[in-house]
């Protein structure tokens, strides 16, 4: 997986979970283990497909629970494009 790509989206979600990136487990749960909530779920959506000018279906957002999971979705998505 592009590590350039992970530690862009790494640092957008510590940003808006406001958690230093190291303490954001790449399998946590971000809204069960890191303490984000649905606002920054889609805060998140929205500054990943600013960034790579992509679209990620608001169902797909659902499965997006972890950063592992978040690369994966952007990975797809820009795929597709």
């Amino acid at each position: 997986m592009d590590e350039k790509i992970r530690a862009e989206i790494l640092e957008i979600v510590s940003t808006i979970v406001e958690k230093e990136p190291n303490k954001i487990p790449p399998d946590a749960h971000l809204v069960q283990e890191v303490g984000a909530d649905s606002m920054m779920a889609l805060e998140i959506l929205a500054a990943l497909e600013k960034k790579y000018r992509i679209i990620i279906p608001e169902e797909k957002l659902k499965q997006m629970t972890t950063l592992n999971k978040i690369v994966q979705a952007v990975v797809e998505a820009k795929r597709e494009k």
